[in-house]
C-alpha cells in the first residue's frame, strides 16, 4: 500500500499544518517506507506466537510482605532532635 502526495496534503490540511512542497515530498517518501516495512512484517508467520503486551516478560521484583514487630512510639522518638506530646517537633514553615 502506498500513500500518495495528494493524501499527505489532505492530512496536512486536516491537521492545520503548513508544509512546503519539499516537506510534503519528504513525508510522502518517509510514510511510504514505513508502510512498506509494515507490509513486510505482515508477511511473517505469527501463528505460533502468543500475543503479548510487552516485548519481554515482566516479573514482580517486590518481596512478599512479612509481619514484623514495629518500633514503639517512645523508641521512634528517642533519637528525634525535638519531640512534643508524643510527636516529632519540626520548625514551622509558612
Amino acid at each position: 500500500m502506498k500513500i500518495s502526495k495528494k493524501e499527505v496534503e489532505h492530512v496536512t490540511l486536516l491537521a492545520r499544518l503548513e508544509l512546503t512542497e519539499e516537506e510534503v515530498n519528504q513525508y510522502t517518501e518517509q510514510l511510504n517506507s514505513i508502510l512498506e516495512y509494515a507490509e513486510m512484517l505482515q508477511k511473517l508467520d505469527t501463528d505460533k506466537v502468543s500475543p503479548t503486551a510487552h516485548a519481554v516478560q515482566l516479573f514482580n521484583v517486590l518481596r512478599t510482605d512479612e509481619v514484623k514487630n514495629s518500633l514503639s512510639q517512645q523508641e521512634a522518638l528517642s533519637n528525634a532532635p525535638e519531640a512534643e506530646d508524643g510527636y516529632f517537633r519540626v520548625p514551622r514553615i509558612v
